[in-house]
């Protein structure tokens, strides 16, 4: 027998953009390294010369990646589970924000 196949909502950053009817595999685990975090060890990250830009919920993930970056010199065959964790954080933060933009406009509607 065939394995279930899981519901996926995709997010398009708007309420009547959400779409519930597309199925894809695999039932992805959740890591919890990879949620945004408010707290963050600024003078770590200054320390390892993270920019000011890049400073954001996400930016304590970068502070392992360019170490294991500059290890490796920048090849992009390493530091797989380091980058794959950082975009997973990005994406979990970008999910927030849609999520943060749909709440906003039910409030704004009602």
């Amino acid at each position: 027998a065939k394995p279930p196949r899981a519901v996926t909502t995709i997010y398009r950053c708007g309420p009547s953009d959400r779409r519930t009817d597309l199925t894809m595999g695999g039932g992805h685990h959740y890591n919890p390294a990879a949620e945004p975090r408010n707290d963050q060890d600024v003078e770590a990250m200054a320390k390892s010369r993270v920019p000011i830009a890049w400073r954001d919920k996400c930016g304590h993930l970068l502070v392992p990646l360019n170490k294991c970056r500059r290890a490796n010199w920048y090849s992009p065959n390493q530091c797989g589970h380091e980058r794959h964790t950082y975009e997973e954080c990005l994406y979990n933060l970008y999910l927030q924000r849609c999520e943060a933009k749909v709440q906003a406009t039910k409030a704004m509607s009602s």
